[in-house]
């Protein structure tokens, strides 16, 4: 350890800055041992854009599917997060020695060549496609669809390292939809560039991209992007859509990005020239909060969607393909290694909407009077009944489904409903049906010849026991729990130890500053045997419903769509 030690700043301190769905989060954290001395959140005030645009309010509705935010949000994080994080921690400026960020994936912006958001230029407000579009904007589909059929049929090689299917959450889709929806806003987009890069923009004043998002996202792979003429196939008017809009030379995760702007340090308080890291992704940059950056080690990042992301080691010099995945990058996760990430689009998502949509009445009284909320007295009930005693099993894909299948066009399924289920019944159902979709991407790495040594959750639904107990139960193994509730803005904070030269490596920089409790859960093995009937029925719909069995789900979604459109 080279810890940056002067006269003058006898402990330093680093920011990590975390940027989720709905708010940002600062926190300050000591550089020798990764403790959190302080921390903020600032809620986004616009949260996420589904209905209208606020420019337009009396507009026409977005469409279904859409997902859009409002970059100004991401700057009052910067304003307010930062220097509140400082106060709650009692640190002085001038202990910072540098500042790390990561965002949502993919989360993407349309800007001119200095990076102004498009939507910020006059005249652009009032347009959907000027905005940033949110990990969760799913509209792109259609274009998913029509990139995945071309680059199969013309043997495109990247499509292999993305699981034979690229997501329509991705940067490529979305691009294509806004090309093809308002050409205008398309040319006037000199970058297409995600937010984990926009926002270190904002703080340095000078253009980067991280080898994460750029491989993960932007189907960087063996230094290229997708050619030219491939994307002319697509369609004419995209043909330079890589290398106009998103070809930059790439960051390693860990480097210094640039310092401290001017500007930048009058927002957040903090010293100008500090260091800034390259930014990163809210899960990948978790691992090292996590101390999972060894190959071998999954690392689940569960909230309201959950990423599975892991490190292994080449074989042959070459990653393993593993059918669904999101993806496989070198240097995706840590430099050096090849990183691959999986993930399930809705998870607590999932939960919430049973407690919120459904569980109410006498059940809200209740949870009052035990000085619990929804989900605390719906875990307690259902933890209370044998396995599959609600005789109940799910498909959980109300968000669509990330891995194995990359169809977001799919939709959630319940089987086994009477008139004797119980709300807790379905809250369960759901609990599990998430957990029979981890073991399901776990037994997809495996199956690939990647295996998987160890299971790790982050995320705030490791606070729930009873459902990281229903996961031990349904995986066979069981879980390291990662010790910070802050998992990415630590993980940040770690990179820009990394980025400020306090430690050589990301490897070095997570054993001395993250950290696990391992074997936190153990499975119970009645459970894990009943969990096996289980998953064999979950299985069997899970590849009706979605490996051509059945397009019900499919043509359920296309008439709600155009229903939405007509209404």
């Amino acid at each position: 350890m080279s810890t940056v030690v002067n006269a003058n700043n006898p402990d330093p301190v680093v920011v990590g800055v975390d940027f989720g769905t709905l708010s940002g989060r600062a926190v300050a954290v000591r550089v020798r041992d990764g403790a959190e001395l302080g921390t903020a959140v600032h809620a986004y005030p616009h949260a996420v854009l589904t209905d209208r645009l606020p420019a337009a309010p009396d507009g026409p509705g977005l469409p279904p599917e859409t997902a859009l935010q409002v970059p100004e949000d991401y700057r009052e994080v910067l304003r307010r997060a930062v220097p509140a994080a400082l106060a709650d921690a009692g640190v002085a400026p001038e202990q910072v020695i540098g500042i790390g960020t990561d965002f949502t994936a993919c989360t993407v912006m349309p800007t001119t060549a200095d990076g102004t958001p498009l939507c910020e230029l006059p005249g652009m407000a009032a347009r959907p496609h000027a905005y940033p579009k949110l990990w969760r904007h799913h509209a792109a589909q259609p274009e998913a669809d029509e990139i995945n059929a071309l680059a199969a049929e013309r043997g495109e090689p990247w499509l292999r390292r993305y699981g034979g299917r690229i997501s329509a959450e991705w940067e490529f889709a979305k691009g294509l939809q806004v090309l093809r929806e308002d050409p205008g806003a398309y040319a006037r987009a000199d970058r297409w560039i995600e937010a984990a890069d926009w926002i270190v923009w904002q703080l340095c004043g000078s253009e980067t991209r991280n080898a994460c998002t750029a491989g993960y996202k932007g189907i960087h792979q063996d230094g290229r992007w997708p050619s030219r003429d491939y994307l002319a196939a697509l369609d004419p008017r995209f043909a330079g859509f890589a290398e106009d809009k998103i070809a930059h030379p790439l960051s390693q995760l860990g480097e210094r990005a640039g310092g401290l702007s001017a500007r930048a340090a009058a927002w957040t308080g903090l010293p100008e020239g500090v260091a800034v890291a390259v930014g990163n992704v809210d899960a990948h940059v978790t691992a090292a909060a996590a101390d999972t950056v060894r190959p071998g080690e999954m690392l689940a990042v569960m909230g309201t969607s959950t990423c599975h992301v892991m490190n292994a080691d080449p074989v042959g010099g070459a990653p393993a393909e593993v059918p669904g995945m999101c993806g496989v990058v070198h240097g995706g996760i840590t430099p050096g290694l090849w990183g691959y990430e999986a993930g399930q689009s809705g998870v607590g998502d999932l939960f919430a909407w049973c407690a919120d949509s459904f569980a109410g009445g006498g059940l809200a009284e209740e949870a009052r009077a035990a000085g619990t909320d929804m989900h605390g007295l719906l875990s307690a009930r259902a933890a209370r009944r044998p396995v599959g005693a609600h005789g109940l099993v799910a498909l959980d894909w109300h968000s669509g489904n990330r891995s194995v299948l990359v169809d977001h066009d799919l939709s959630g399924v319940i089987a086994g409903l009477t008139l004797a289920t119980r709300p807790e019944d379905v809250y369960r159902a759901l609990v599990e049906a998430t957990a029979f979709g981890a073991r399901t991407i776990v037994e997809a790495f495996e199956g690939a010849g990647v295996p998987v040594r160890g299971f790790t959750v982050a995320g705030g639904l490791k606070r729930n026991p009873f459902v990281m107990q229903a996961y031990a139960d349904v995986l066979g193994r069981p879980l390291h729990i990662a010790d910070s509730d802050q998992g990415p803005a630590l993980g940040s904070a770690i990179h820009a130890a990394v980025a400020a030269g306090a430690y050589p490596d990301i490897a070095e920089a997570s054993a001395a500053m993250g950290g696990r409790t391992r074997e936190a859960v153990r499975p119970i093995a009645e459970h894990t045997a009943a969990y096996d009937r289980l998953y064999r029925i979950y299985t069997e719909l899970h590849d009706h419903f979605g490996r051509g069995g059945s397009a019900a789900l499919h043509r359920l979604r296309a008439l709600r769509n155009e229903a939405a459109a007509a209404g």
